[in-house]
């Protein structure tokens, strides 16, 4: 046996990291060993990576080597935290994942779908999660919250995708819900402007329900 991957999405200001606190600490309480990590950042190299893709202050970055990035910070975060977590039957939850490549990359971006779906298959090797919390809610929504985080000093040094214009998101969005359409069994989709707790109850009546309580 192995463990779970759950995967959450969303575009800026969803509230994703908010309900994989709140989710997190639900399984800790049930006494399930649970692990939470995000993309990019969650190890070492993808820290310095995080910066380079974030920092609004940073250099430019071409759409392909903005895809690259993002695969190399996967391909060493299954390598070095999901893959071992997930043979230690742990309980993965991850604030974005190859989903995220593909909206922001192939929808936002324009990249070539078929090239971004290669590339990504590449660098996380077959694994896929075996459920994705999509939080869905209007792009100027999103935006609104996200910049009025930024505001307030909680993430002004990671605010490239904030500063993007509305478009962009929207197309993110579409992304989105054209992945979760073409494979609705793994995903489950929430209303990002329900109030976190009951979204967190909503996801953990999803987990109990798919893999057993």
């Amino acid at each position: 046996m192995k463990g779970i991957l759950i995967t959450f999405e969303g575009i800026e200001g969803s509230g994703k990291s908010t309900l994989i606190t709140l989710v997190a600490d639900a399984l800790i309480k049930k006494g399930l060993d649970t692990a939470i990590t995000r993309e990019p950042g969650g190890t070492d190299l993808g820290v310095s990576l995080r910066k380079i893709l974030l920092d609004p202050e940073g250099a430019a970055i071409s759409p392909m080597a903005e895809l690259l990035l993002y695969a190399a910070d996967r391909a060493q975060h299954l390598n070095d935290l999901v893959e071992p977590a997930l043979k230690e039957r742990k309980i993965v939850l991850c604030d974005r994942f190859s989903d995220a490549t593909e909206a922001y990359q192939g929808s936002g971006r324009g990249l070539s779908m078929d090239m971004v779906r290669a590339v990504d298959e590449c660098a996380r090797g077959g694994l896929s999660p075996d459920l994705t919390v999509l939080l869905d809610l209007p792009p100027e929504v999103g935006l609104a919250r996200a910049r009025k985080r930024n505001l307030n000093g909680y993430t002004s040094d990671e605010t490239r995708f904030d500063d993007e214009e509305l478009a962009f998101h929207e197309r993110v969005r579409e992304g989105y819900l054209a992945i979760s359409g073409r494979e609705p069994e793994r995903f489950l989709i929430l209303d990002g402007m329900a109030s976190p707790k009951d979204l967190a109850r909503r996801v953990i009546e999803e987990i109990e329900s798919r893999f057993g309580r």
